[in-house]
């Protein structure tokens, strides 16, 4: 049993066989609560909840959050809901900005409803950095946001307006967590919209040479998966009722270049192999919607959450390099 115990709650969990959402669930089990994931599986795995099917407070439903009707029978009698279901990626919307919409928006809006007819108080949600748009200020404070560069950005500032209606309505203790650039064990590296981090670690892992878009030059500030998982933790449970309505940035708090991080990734993997040293990356033209530079001003999240992120970069991808390593090398 962890330090902090949640027997006696009752979580539903969206996307929770997804990267994040699975993380969450594993962690709420081994502190005692009850879990019902609900995943549709586009995005998710049915093998990174393998551990957890076998365990009496977990419940598997493979389903779609845009089916009210089982989206109400799923959360009957849980006491929290933590919202990580998503149609993410930029480029994804870019390319089907329809789908997007219909996952993002009213499959978010569906989440939201199904929690206040059961009278559920606290929801927390995945919000995401894109919603700064092409607002340059650095770090992003959490007032200022720009204009959306991309569907994917409008359907998550659709939802956290959403938010703030359901919290001033129904008094709902709606809280959003705007991920930012989140990497760590089960990131899926296969696909044509994977993640940067877990793609660059499979090719190197087989000496092709990952494709950086644009100079290389742009900047992010990448936050490990344990810090993610303590600030859904602590907004479900921890924070006080004044977070309630508001939205925060969740990130360590410092940027790196994407040509720091290939450097990064590729000196950690030496430590396996030293061939790895030999491949260098690709640069080819900059993607459209995406932003130039971002870093995260976590402020809020630590005086509203008691957010206190424990892994930097460096530590964070030392811990990645030896998971993927492991189940990729």
């Amino acid at each position: 049993m962890m330090e902090n115990s949640y027997a006696g709650t009752r979580v539903l969990v969206t996307g929770g066989a997804g990267f994040i959402g699975s993380n969450i669930c594993e962690y709420l089990i081994d502190c005692g609560a009850e879990v019902v994931c609900i995943d549709n599986l586009i995005t998710g795995h049915v093998h990174n909840i393998k551990s957890l099917l076998q365990n009496d407070r977990f419940s598997f439903i493979e389903g779609d959050i845009r089916n009210q009707e089982l989206l109400e029978a799923a959360i009957k009698g849980c006491t929290h809901v933590c919202h990580q279901a998503a149609l993410g990626s930029v480029p994804r919307s870019i390319e089907d900005p329809i789908a997007t919409n219909d996952h993002n928006v009213n499959g978010t809006l569906n989440v939201f409803w199904a929690a206040k007819k059961e009278g559920i108080k606290r929801v927390v949600y995945a919000s995401s950095s894109s919603v700064y748009g092409d607002e340059e200020t650095l770090p992003k404070v959490e007032e200022k946001t720009g204009v959306p560069l991309s569907p994917y950005a409008v359907t998550k500032c659709i939802s956290e307006s959403y938010a703030r209606v359901f919290t001033e309505l129904y008094g709902m203790e709606m809280i959003g967590l705007r991920y930012f650039n989140v990497f760590g064990r089960r990131q899926d590296p296969d696909g044509a919209y994977a993640a940067v981090i877990p793609k660059f670690v499979k090719m190197l892992i087989r000496h092709q040479s990952p494709t950086i878009h644009g100079d290389g030059e742009q900047s992010r500030d990448f936050t490990y998966i344990d810090n993610v998982i303590q600030a859904n933790i602590n907004a479900l449970f921890k924070a006080e009722i004044n977070a309630a309505g508001k939205v925060f940035n969740i990130a360590y708090g410092e940027r790196v270049t994407i040509n720091q991080m290939f450097e990064l990734i590729r000196s950690s993997l030496m430590k396996f192999d030293s061939k790895i040293g030999n491949v260098d990356p690709k640069f080819v033209e900059e993607r459209p919607g995406d932003i130039k530079h971002s870093l995260a001003d976590i402020s809020a999240a630590r005086q509203y959450l008691k957010y206190k992120p424990e892994h930097d970069l460096n530590s964070g991808m030392g811990i990645s390099i030896d998971w993927y390593w492991n189940n990729l090398g």
